[in-house]
C-alpha cells in the first residue's frame, strides 16, 4: 500500500463543503468524500467535537488522519471523518462553543483556524490492504465497529442502498424487526446481523460478491422472510426473543412444519421450568431439539456428593470405581423425559461414560 504524509489547511478541508443527507457529504474542493453515503453517521456527541475545535484553537496537533485515493482520483477520508465533521461543521455554523459560532469570532481568529494545517496520510491500494489498514489504525479515539470497517472498504451502489434500510436511526428494518435484534442501526448493527444471517457468517465473501449490484434487494427480501417466519413461529411475543439467532434457524428449518400452538404450549411450560437457566435459549431449543440451548441446571456438588457415597465410587454404567473428581453428575431419568434436577435423580458417571451417553 503507498502512503504519503502531507498537510493539509483546514481551509482547503472546507473549500467546496457540502452537507446532503441523501448523497453524503463532501469538502476538499469537491474532491474528498468525507461521509459518503455508504459511510457510518455522525455520533461525536456535543462535549467531543467541541474538544476538537478547542484543540484546533490552541494549536494543539490532532490525531493523524488517512484520506483513500478512489479509481477517479478523488479521496475518501478512511480514518478521522468525525474530526473533519466537527471541524466542517463549526465552519459552517451548525455549533458554537461557549455561545460562540464561528462567524462570531475576531477575523484573526477565524484566520489562525482555516490556516491550522491537518496531518493526512495518503493511501493507496486494493481493498484487502485497505481493510487490514484499516484495522491497524482503529484503536484510538471513536473505535469503529467491525461493520463500519467494511463499509469503508466495500463500496459501492449495493452499499448504498442496504444502508438505507439497515443504517438509519428509524430504518425499515429497525421498524419491522427492533423486538428480535440487538444492537443500534446507526452503528451498523441490523446491516451486520442480516449479512451474517444470510452469508451463514461469511460477511465479507458476501459483501465483496455484492459490492457491484445496483441494489440490496436480495438482502431486504431475505431479512423479512426471516423476520416473518418468526412472527408466525411465534405470534405471542416474549422478550427473551430478542437477540436470538433467527436467520441460522431459517436457513436450516424455513421447509420444515411447526405448528404454532403447540410451539406456544412448549415454550410456556418451559418458561416455568427452573431447570432451564437460559430462557431465551427455549425458542432455538423448540426448532432444533438442542437441550445445549436451555443450559439445564446441573447438580450441586452436594447432590453430585451424596450420590457418589450411595454407589460406593462405582460408575452406574460401566461399574468401575473412580475417585469423585473422575466422574459427573448425570440425570438418571433424561430431563427432556420429565427428569428433575434434584437428588433423587442424580447419578455419578466416569467422565468418559458421561460423554458417550451425552453423545447418543
Amino acid at each position: 500500500m503507498k502512503i504519503k504524509l502531507r498537510e493539509i489547511p483546514i481551509r482547503e478541508l472546507f473549500d467546496g463543503y457540502k452537507n446532503n443527507d441523501e448523497e453524503g457529504v463532501i469538502g476538499y474542493g469537491g474532491r474528498l468524500n468525507i461521509r459518503p453515503k455508504y459511510q457510518r453517521e455522525f455520533i461525536y456527541k456535543d462535549a467531543q467535537q467541541q474538544a476538537v475545535i478547542k484543540t484546533v484553537r490552541r494549536n494543539f496537533p490532532l490525531n493523524t488522519m488517512y484520506w483513500v485515493k478512489n479509481e477517479s482520483g478523488d479521496y475518501e477520508v478512511l480514518d478521522g471523518q468525525q474530526r473533519i465533521l466537527s471541524i466542517c461543521r463549526y465552519l459552517n455554523g451548525n455549533f458554537s462553543i461557549n455561545y460562540q459560532f464561528f462567524h462570531n469570532l475576531e477575523k484573526s481568529e477565524q484566520e489562525q483556524i482555516l490556516n491550522y494545517r491537518l496531518m493526512v496520510y495518503f493511501c493507496e491500494g486494493t481493498d484487502k490492504e485497505r481493510l487490514d489498514w484499516f484495522n491497524v489504525i482503529n484503536i484510538a479515539g471513536e473505535k469503529l465497529t467491525d461493520q463500519e470497517i467494511r463499509n469503508a472498504v466495500y463500496t459501492g451502489e449495493w452499499l448504498t442502498d442496504a444502508k438505507r434500510y439497515f443504517s438509519k436511526t428509524q430504518c425499515v428494518a429497525y421498524q419491522m424487526a427492533k423486538d428480535y435484534l440487538k444492537g443500534i442501526p446507526i452503528r451498523q448493527d441490523y446491516l451486520e446481523t442480516a449479512i451474517k444471517w444470510i452469508s451463514n457468517n461469511q460477511i465479507e465473501n458476501y459483501m465483496a460478491q455484492h459490492q457491484h449490484d445496483s441494489n440490496a434487494n436480495e438482502l431486504w427480501l431475505y431479512f423479512q422472510s426471516v423476520i416473518n417466519w418468526v412472527k408466525v413461529l411465534y405470534p405471542n411475543y416474549r422478550k427473551e426473543m430478542k437477540g436470538v439467532e433467527w436467520g441460522f434457524l431459517f436457513n436450516k428449518f424455513k421447509d420444515k412444519q411447526f405448528d404454532a400452538k403447540e410451539l406456544e404450549e412448549r415454550v410456556t411450560k418451559l418458561m416455568q421450568d427452573e431447570d432451564v437457566t437460559k430462557k431465551s435459549g427455549i425458542y432455538e431449543y423448540l426448532i432444533d431439539n438442542q437441550e445445549r440451548h436451555l443450559n439445564i441446571r446441573a447438580f450441586t456438588e452436594n447432590m453430585k456428593r451424596e450420590a457418589y457415597e450411595r454407589q460406593n465410587g462405582i460408575c452406574a454404567n460401566c461399574n468401575q470405581y473412580f475417585e469423585f473428581e473422575e466422574m459427573e453428575g448425570d440425570h438418571i431419568t433424561p430431563w427432556h423425559q420429565g427428569g428433575r434436577t434434584i437428588s433423587e435423580n442424580c447419578q455419578m458417571l466416569c467422565k468418559l461414560c458421561n460423554r458417550r451417553k451425552a453423545g447418543k
